[in-house]
């Protein structure tokens, strides 16, 4: 079972996802495609935003990413993939990430270090309760 086939599955409690938060999806695929945190801390690198993804791994404060700079380390290629595979705007998909990525990569961080050994499936399901209220606007009740 994939990485994203298992967030979206504890999510929706089945198998296919249909029910998930986009936003839950577009950063469980993500982290699929990309090779998990390691994976796409190298595509940063490689767009030469390396320090920006490390300074969000790390316990300060995270720095702001623009749609602009998903895209540039992305690829519009891989953003069309993953907005086709939710039926929504490319546009949105680059935004929600640019919104939410550097946030999620410190909470799947918390000692300031990306862990080979840690499991990125179990790690994102254990935040899907903040990402669906920050995604909707509500409340968390569950502080992670």
């Amino acid at each position: 079972m994939s990485l994203l086939s298992s967030v979206l599955g504890a999510v929706t409690g089945k198998g296919d996802g249909t029910q998930a938060s986009p936003l839950v999806a577009i950063i469980g695929g993500l982290l699929a495609e990309s090779g998990g945190l390691q994976g796409l801390m190298g595509k940063f690198s490689q767009a030469g935003m390396g320090d920006m993804f490390s300074r969000w791994v790390s316990t300060g404060p995270n720095p702001p990413v623009s749609a602009d700079q998903i895209q540039q380390v992305l690829g519009s290629q891989q953003i069309q993939a993953l907005a086709a595979k939710l039926g929504i705007d490319p546009t949105r998909a680059s935004e929600a990430l640019a919104e939410h990525l550097p946030n999620v990569v410190d909470q799947l961080t918390p000692e300031g270090r990306i862990d080979p050994n840690a499991n990125s499936a179990e790690s994102l399901v254990n935040l899907i309760p903040g990402l669906l209220s920050k995604f909707t606007g509500a409340e968390s009740s569950n502080p992670t």
